[in-house]
């Protein structure tokens, strides 16, 4: 079975999750940036969310691009991951609209802490599935240093949000920027494969 059905399913699903988060904006009431104040926590929410989207549409797309099967397990793992990014706006509006709120603040990072997990699933079954000696075995193999770091940065957040909500939200935030950056390890592979960023 190839990716190109995964693919196009997954880069779906990215689209609507981007676009249900943006719909989810009040018009301002007013004329002047008093008007825009209310609004800012949700737009915070909603830069990080982007950024955190962003970054798994990013690193799905340049791992998909050394990938060479799937099976049923990677669907499923696959459609595992797309599930809890799938409830991201809610954790983010409900997030911007109580900002200083502990639960809601926890409750994102929960939901993070489950994508994360979701796509380190993910990893391992396309590992498993094409083997220690192929381009993503190469390309993942045993260091995992940011994916751990996630994990404990997302596990950290959702206690300290009853500590102090702003503490949480640089912890989610970190993570976020952290990834900005695609995976160089799968970017060195594909270098190294002669593969081709077209797709």
């Amino acid at each position: 079975m190839t990716t190109s059905r995964l693919e196009a399913f997954s880069d779906g699903v990215f689209a609507i999750i981007i676009t249900i988060m943006v719909l989810e904006f009040r018009i301002p009431h007013g004329h002047d940036f008093a008007a825009l104040r209310p609004l800012l926590p949700v737009f915070l929410s909603y830069i990080l969310s982007f950024i955190l989207v962003a970054n798994y549409w990013n690193n799905h797309h340049h791992t998909f691009q050394i990938a060479t099967k799937v099976n049923g397990r990677i669907l499923w793992a696959n459609a595992h991951l797309l599930f809890w990014l799938s409830l991201t706006p809610i954790a983010t509006i409900w997030m911007g609209e109580n900002i200083t709120y502990p639960l809601p603040m926890a409750v994102f990072g929960g939901l993070q802490l489950a994508c994360a997990f979701a796509y380190l699933v993910l990893s391992r079954e396309l590992l498993y599935a094409h083997g220690p000696e192929s381009e993503i075995g190469k390309a993942l193999g045993d260091n995992q240093k940011k994916e751990l770091l996630s994990l404990t940065l997302y596990t950290a957040g959702i206690p300290l949000a009853y500590l102090d909500s702003r503490i949480a939200f640089a912890c989610y935030f970190i993570v976020a920027v952290m990834w900005i950056i695609p995976d160089r390890r799968i970017e060195k592979r594909i270098q190294a494969s002669g593969g081709s960023e077209e797709n």
